[in-house]
């Protein structure tokens, strides 16, 4: 059998594709991510399933809905006998490995891969456990602000720019490492990077690259508090809206720090790039390109995401393989939840293993070779975490979104005509033909009502669970890298001359 691809999964937080130059944008300059979307597939109406880090990157890892994994929020288990993509490239052969963030909640901090070459951003526990007794004007201390907004702007160093140059650091030794064993295995490395996500510190060198650009403001103003739906009306508070102000040059300043970190994320994936044509794997080696979800950037006066509009809930999603597909745009509507089937026909040269569990997505490779019958072309995403009362819904399908929920009123857009999501169409007699589709995708999906139940049943659970284990001695899930330094360099075994070009340790 020929040796399997290589697979580098490379991700970005919080990353808005509307700012890319591969999805219309003319602000940022990034360089590298063109490259890889002139030669790759990039796929134009992407979205995640839950525009939250932990539930969505869950979501992506086991191609199923958050609901389904019990995913309901960034403090909720991530259960261990879920089969991840990771879990099933190990039985395939492939040496997997995460460099980077995944906010896994839970004991297991691996969920199949292999190697973890750095540890995590956040909590590993319950402590950021959701409460929805608290009612809709709620602000929680340890959650978003506008202090990311309003502190904006040039910093010499902060902890997301440590971390992310450790990780990019620790991937790129990990490929040479694995390119040294010469074993021939193949390898799915994940590189999962924290920017450009809040706060918005940009290293001063990026900052300055942007000062003599023009810095857009949003798209769509801000809305009125009580102009907003209902939802929007509880973000307001979320984010703490409601504490501190912040007017347009704030805004705009906050915007040119966000490109400034996304050319800095740039240039690490140009690293990472470098290093396959570096050890000779550039040829063989798919390399998918994504975010967790995207960012409100101030559109239509919301901040991060935590939201259905677009910029919150859709993602960047490129696929360069220049050796197995042309270029080419995908139109169709596609999500995360996708990304196993797609990797698994990818990696088995179209003989993917049989599934242990069932999965919600289907494999990308048939848009990706331009085949497009037959796909539903219908994204389905959830939020059942903060500021929600109850669980909030979206199917898209086809130009049609409808955003819905117990006890707040529909939203129905019609993208191709109205991209900015400003025209609520739900109630018109020209779209009831429409709304009433998409309220029947919705009904099949969910039981919204028991949907509610677990989300609070887990909540009151991971309370009681969370405060007992903070209770008397406290101990860690958050994940140690182990790193032996008695194997590592040269410690007196075999020939010096070896070590010294790497073939040893």
């Amino acid at each position: 059998m020929a040796k399997r691809p290589n697979i580098l999964f490379v991700m970005a937080d919080q990353l808005a594709p509307q700012v890319l130059l591969a999805y219309g944008g003319r602000r940022a300059e990034t360089p590298h991510i063109d490259r890889v979307a002139s030669a790759g597939v990039v796929f134009e109406n992407a979205y995640c399933n839950f525009p939250l880090c932990a539930p969505a990157r869950a979501s992506m890892l086991s191609g199923r809905l958050p609901s389904r994994l019990g995913a309901f929020d960034n403090a909720a288990e991530f259960s261990a006998t879920m089969p991840t993509v990771q879990h099933y490239l190990r039985l395939m052969g492939y040496r997997t490995c995460l460099a980077g963030k995944m906010h896994f909640v839970g004991p297991d901090q691996l969920h199949g891969y292999e190697e973890r070459v750095t540890t995590d951003v956040y909590p590993a526990d319950f402590l950021w456990s959701p409460d929805w007794r608290l009612g809709e004007e709620n602000w929680l201390k340890w959650y978003h602000s506008m202090r990311a907004v309003l502190d904006a702007g040039p910093h010499r160093r902060s902890v997301n720019i440590a971390y992310d140059d450790e990780v990019e650091f620790e991937a790129v030794r990990w490929l040479h490492d694995h390119a040294d064993r010469g074993c021939g295995q193949p390898f799915a490395l994940t590189v999962s990077f924290f920017s450009p996500h809040d706060p918005y510190l940009a290293p001063p060198d990026w900052w300055e690259r942007y000062a003599s650009r023009e810095i857009d403001g949003p798209h769509v103003p801000d809305i009125p508090l009580d102009q907003r739906d209902p939802h929007s009306r509880r973000h307001w508070f979320l984010t703490g809206r409601h504490l501190e102000a912040v007017n347009e040059e704030d805004v705009r300043r906050m915007r040119r720090a966000y490109y400034a970190v996304t050319s800095y994320v740039d240039a690490k994936l140009g690293r990472l790039l470098d290093t396959l044509a570096e050890i000779g794997a550039a040829e063989d080696t798919f390399v998918l390109f994504t975010s967790d979800h995207g960012d409100s950037l101030g559109e239509r006066g919301l901040f991060f995401k935590m939201s259905f509009f677009d910029w919150s809930v859709r993602v960047p999603l490129i696929l360069h393989a220049p050796f197995a597909f042309g270029p080419r745009r995908v139109r169709e509507n596609v999500s995360h939840i996708d990304l196993l089937p797609t990797l698994l026909e990818l990696a088995g040269d179209g003989a993917p293993p049989e599934l242990a569990l069932p999965v919600d997505g289907r494999s990308l490779v048939p848009l990706a070779a331009g085949i497009t019958a037959d796909w539903p072309d219908t994204v389905l995403a959830e939020y059942t975490a903060e500021g929600a009362t109850a669980p909030l819904l979206m199917v898209r399908k086809g130009p049609h979104k409808l955003i819905t929920g117990p006890g707040d009123p529909p939203l129905l857009f019609d993208l191709a005509a109205d991209p900015d999501e400003t025209r609520n169409l739900a109630g018109d007699a020209g779209a009831a033909a429409v709304q009433a589709e998409l309220e029947a995708v919705t009904a099949r999906t969910w039981d919204a009502s028991a949907l509610d139940r677990a989300v609070r049943e887990s909540q009151a659970a991971r309370r009681l669970v969370g405060e007992a284990l903070a209770t008397g001695a406290r101990r860690s899930w958050d994940y140690q890298p182990a790193r032996d330094a008695s194997k590592a360099y040269y410690r007196g075994l075999g020939d010096i001359q070896d070590a010294y070009s790497g073939s040893i340790g």
